[in-house]
């Protein structure tokens, strides 16, 4: 496999992670520009890349909180967002279509979960459709249940990883 980097984000990746974003995701459950731009200018420890031939072709973004409840649609805009919460809530794991099914995601994945560890997180969270159960739990998650969010109008399993 081509050689991937992994780093923190930094402000200039927005358009990248936007259209990795748009073409990731439908667009009722698509981050807006805005959501993005926050995270990345909030948390940017918690908003990693992957370069691959000096292209951004992935990204994992997320918020931290100490609620176990992760249902709340202002938490996407880092409403309520607290960096020193003991729960680390990934928003997006995406990669560019066309980079799929090189293990980009497992190793941004690995590397978030190291990077949560060295931060003192006690816990790595997320919301994932039906179809994704199995890739989470083959990583470590655990299905906690259906969410209350209907984010998209979609229904979404929590999926939790206690470090």
């Amino acid at each position: 496999m081509d050689s991937i980097t992994i780093r923190m984000v930094e402000p200039d990746d927005l358009t990248a992670c936007h259209t990795i974003e748009a073409r990731s995701f439908p667009a009722p459950e698509a981050a807006w520009t805005t959501s993005l731009r926050n995270r990345i200018e909030l948390y940017p420890e918690g908003y990693l890349v992957a370069e691959l031939d000096n292209r951004i072709v992935g990204q994992i973004n997320s918020g931290s909180t100490h609620k176990d409840d992760i249902s709340d649609e202002d938490f996407k805009q880092l409403i309520g967002h607290d960096p020193d919460g003991g729960n680390i809530v990934i928003f997006s794991l995406s990669v560019l279509p066309e980079y799929r099914s090189r293990g980009i995601a497992s190793k941004l994945l690995n590397d978030f979960v190291n990077h949560a560890r060295d931060m003192g997180k006690s816990n790595v969270m997320l919301l994932c459709k039906d179809d994704l159960v199995g890739y989470y739990t083959r990583r470590g998650f655990h299905d906690a249940g259906i969410s209350a969010s209907r984010h998209g109008g979609a229904s979404w399993h929590v999926m939790t990883m206690a470090l």
